[in-house]
């Protein structure tokens, strides 16, 4: 066993230092002490040895030779022979560099945040056990009472665990990035003005790597980017399937339609014989002939029936008409035939359309009342500005509580601008939450009730026209929404001219 250095770790108990006078070095009081020490490193849990300046290995506890397979035996006393524990050749371990002061080789590795003057590092070891081992390596000096190096000690935790799952965590990153990659690939193809921002979203991804995540400000500008795409999905599917349901649905009406016309001519024609039928009874020779008729009339009650059926078939007709304008209203909001180009639309034509999709949601909670301007046509993305009135509404609805409350959307025109309000009677936001509404994932709503992107998603599409969004807003009486927007569409200076 290798003599006791005359200073001691700082993390071994003060009993077994007590045992080894300052001032001694080389005494016969080392020995009680060197066991004392020997007995702390092999009752410590964690794989512990310890060297002297000569690189002979003095300490070598027993969770060392249970993670390593080298026994105390072996090791203590031999020089230079720690590092074949762990490689297939002897290479210099931390504590080496550590003895060896080796200042350019301990730059390549992680000071210690806890202890002054040690150094961390990780390696992995394939021929460790069965599939190998992830290991963390903690070294640092043993110094006299002067402060001269003495030794050093190092220390190895077995953190095969925590890497395997951080690589699980990181394939299952990587497997979830290239599944958004390939979802915004298929985006492209069903709306192509996100063409340009998913470019914008791949290049500031590549650049965001080539720096490092250095630059904070494009590290927002692609969350938000992706935010967006996120968002625009979801409402992209949505409007899919409901211009799909749409043209599904369309196809029946129309020939239920057509045939409820073709019926009604019918029925008037045999309305018709029945009432030559009724007139030629009293013409009948046989009067129990007669007779039976007249039972047959009554019984079935005919007049009844020549009164009932023509109010059943346009009751049924104009069922039919509100599901055909329903059916319109949802190709109209989704739009799924058109190009995301800027095009001249009515607003009013789409507030209504999007009223009718979201009525649902709203009816039960509230009155729409309507208050049209008189304004002309505006050139914009309808499809994105009925995604506005449909964040607002359905937002509006939820604010309002238990009673009933109102929602208004007003219109209006000033100059080259056209304005759209909407506004609740609801709860209102609070003060310190209105700096903070657009802020993409903010919510005040519960847990599961809403995403936080319907406003955000909002302010971006007004951004994209050129328009401003303003908020008005008093706790327990309600909140108003202004949008303004140009009546022409200008591009802006980051906008691809093209459609």
């Amino acid at each position: 066993m290798q003599k006791l250095p005359d200073n001691v770790p700082d993390n071994v108990p003060d009993n077994v230092t007590d045992k080894v006078p300052d001032h001694v070095t080389h005494s016969a009081a080392a020995a009680p002490a060197a066991i004392a020490l020997s007995e702390y490193f092999d009752g410590q849990p964690v794989a512990t040895f310890a060297i002297d300046t000569g690189h002979v290995i003095t300490h070598w506890n027993k969770a060392c030779e249970h993670l390593l397979g080298w026994s105390t035996e072996e090791m203590v006393g031999a020089r230079s022979k720690h590092g074949l524990a762990f490689y297939a050749r002897e290479r210099p371990m931390l504590s080496d560099l550590i003895v060896d002061a080796d200042t350019e080789a301990l730059a390549r590795h992680q000071r210690s945040a806890v202890i002054p003057g040690a150094y961390e590092a990780e390696d992995f070891f394939p021929n460790m056990g069965a599939g190998g081992h992830w290991l963390h390596f903690t070294a640092a000096p043993l110094r006299d009472a002067d402060g001269n190096i003495v030794g050093a000690i190092e220390t190895m935790r077995d953190v095969t665990e925590r890497r395997v799952a951080e690589n699980a965590l990181q394939r299952a990153h990587d497997n979830l990035e290239h599944i958004v990659e390939k979802r915004t690939a298929q985006l492209a193809e069903v709306n192509l003005r996100l063409e340009d921002d998913i470019r914008q979203r791949e290049h500031a991804d590549a650049e965001l790597r080539r720096r490092n995540l250095a630059l904070t400000e494009l590290n927002d500008k692609l969350s938000m980017t992706q935010q967006q795409l996120l968002q625009s999905e979801k409402l992209a599917s949505i409007g899919q399937l409901a211009a799909g349901v749409a043209h599904e649905i369309n196809n029946p009406i129309g020939y239920i339609f057509s045939n409820f016309g073709t019926l009604q001519g019918y029925l008037d024609d045999l309305f018709t014989m029945l009432q030559a039928y009724q007139e030629a009874e009293a013409g009948v020779a046989a009067p129990e002939q007669a007779a039976a008729l007249r039972e047959l009339r009554q019984r079935l009650d005919l007049d009844f029936l020549r009164a009932d059926i023509p109010v059943l078939m346009n009751e049924s007709k104009e069922g039919i008409v509100r599901v055909r304008h329903i059916v319109q209203d949802l190709k109209d909001f989704s739009r799924i035939d058109a190009s995301q180009e800027w095009v001249w639309a009515n607003l009013h034509q789409g507030i209504d359309s999007t009223l009718n999709i979201v009525n649902n949601e709203v009816k039960y909670k509230a009155d729409v009342v309507r208050d049209y301007g008189d304004i002309p046509d505006i050139e914009c993305l309808p499809s994105q500005i009925n995604q506005i009135v449909m964040n607002l509404v359905v937002n509006a609805a939820h604010a309002i509580g238990e009673q009933r409350g109102t929602i208004t959307l007003r219109t209006g025109r000033a100059g080259e601008l056209v304005w759209l309000e909407v506004a609740d009677t609801g709860s209102g936001i609070a003060p310190e939450n209105l700096s903070r509404i657009f802020d993409p994932f903010f919510t005040t709503k519960p847990i599961g009730k809403g995403t936080g992107l319907g406003l955000s998603l909002a302010y971006g599409i007004v951004q994209k026209h050129g328009g401003q969004i303003d908020v008005d807003s008093t706790p327990g009486r309600g909140t108003t929404f202004r949008i303004t927007l140009p009546i022409r569409h200008t591009a802006l200076p980051d906008e691809d001219p093209s459609p």
